[in-house]
């Protein structure tokens, strides 16, 4: 079955395609969001936005909100992984900084997720469809055709949009109709990820622990009152089915947790992510476009893969508006990616950079971040891009 054109078709119920949809109905335009699952993915994924994006969620109006589930992040720390003492410490102010907001901001993805699909629902612009499999896609004279499955009947359905947005995620099918291939930087790591809540008084410092191990890089940190998370990266003959049950991570997770019983923690959720740099090749073909993780994958070193795609909803949004209202020719549309692409990339490598710096070099590595972190702090452009949040200067096009 096949329904009438709409203006916009969304793949992908995601941050990305939430953010997309909303802001297009501030513009009085209507969109169908396609989503594979009914309700919010429940899976915490995303813990990290910075001020500039935190700007994009009060344009949405639901700043508030995110406020009341989020806290600020108070720094982070490099620790040895030989004897776990402290070789630097780089502290952020908790205060609203230059955007207004702090400058870093923990919080879970799925209680924001929540709350920018509850916010969506109140626009009678928005109709998101649940518990469809979507496809492919096809470009015809004057639209794009969406092919897709409900899940709950089997039944094969169509819609055709003006455009259509692909914030379908890594794997992304708009990306695969489209024929796009993916440019690689060349990063790649297995990590687990750990979730875990506990009403326990884990006795830590509030920031970020970066743990420079070379033999098991690490990360831990508070997301919120109860929630904790826990990053480690896999050895070779390692992988999640290793570590189902808090008896599993236990030798892991002890350092932060010597003095709290077992029992007083409830494990939420174990991961594998394989974390890669990767960027697609091309973000616009002709009615359609790419957003979020389906067109830039980032290592979460600095927390700005969320933050990317919701940057790429804001930029092109207003855009597609104008478009779709004749304010704006069709060819303005390509400044999307002229003006996001290096900005993302750029992200990217800086990620790489910092992954690198605290992971990379096995003990030769380790030696040498023993002896220069403590001054690291006092490289020229330091504090500005690695503590106080200042991305890399955004790329102009024509328009």
């Amino acid at each position: 079955m096949s329904t009438a054109a709409v203006p916009v078709v969304v793949v992908g119920a995601g941050p990305s395609g939430l953010t997309a949809a909303t802001l297009l109905a501030q513009y009085g335009i209507e969109t169908v969001v396609l989503e594979h699952w009914n309700g919010v993915y429940p899976q915490p994924r995303a813990v990290h936005l910075d001020g500039e994006v935190r700007r994009i969620l009060t344009r949405l109006r639901v700043g508030t909100a995110f406020d009341a589930i989020s806290r600020p992040a108070l720094g982070l720390r490099l620790i040895d992984g030989v004897g776990r003492h402290v070789l630097a410490q780089f502290d952020r102010d908790p205060n609203p900084g230059r955007n207004g907001h702090p400058e870093a901001n923990l919080f879970d993805q799925p209680e924001l997720e929540a709350i920018l699909r509850e916010n969506a629902g109140h626009r009678s612009e928005v109709t998101i469809r649940g518990e469809v499999e979507v496809i492919g896609s096809v470009d015809e004279i004057d639209c794009v055709r969406v092919d897709y499955i409900d899940r709950r009947t089997g039944a094969r359905n169509s819609i055709r949009g003006r455009y259509l947005l692909g914030c379908d995620g890594a794997n992304s099918i708009v990306r695969t109709s489209m024929g796009v291939g993916m440019r690689d930087f060349g990063f790649r790591q297995r990590w687990l990820v750990v979730d875990v809540a506990t009403s326990a008084e884990l006795a830590q410092w509030d920031g970020i622990h970066q743990v420079s191990d070379p033999n098991r890089a690490a990360t831990f940190m508070r997301i919120g009152e109860q929630r904790y998370r826990w990053e480690f990266q896999l050895l070779p003959n390692e992988s999640a089915s290793d570590y189902q049950k808090m008896e599993d991570l236990l030798p892991l997770i002890r350092p932060w947790t010597e003095s709290v019983a077992l029992a007083d923690f409830e494990l939420l959720r174990v991961a594998e992510y394989t974390f890669c740099a990767r960027v697609a090749q091309q973000w616009r073909s002709r009615r359609t476009f790419l957003l979020g993780d389906a067109a830039h994958l980032t290592p979460p070193f600095i927390g700005q893969g969320m933050g990317a795609g919701l940057r790429d909803a804001a930029n092109l949004s207003w855009k597609l508006a104008a478009v779709l209202s004749g304010e704006l020719g069709d060819d303005a549309l390509d400044s999307y990616e002229i003006e996001r692409k290096p900005h993302a990339q750029a992200m990217i490598r800086i990620a790489m950079l910092l992954g690198a710096s605290m992971t990379a070099g096995g003990e030769i590595g380790s030696r040498a971040r023993r002896v220069f972190a403590p001054y690291v702090h006092r490289m020229p452009g330091f504090d500005r891009r690695f503590i106080n949040g200042e991305t890399p200067a955004l790329h102009y096009s024509s328009l």
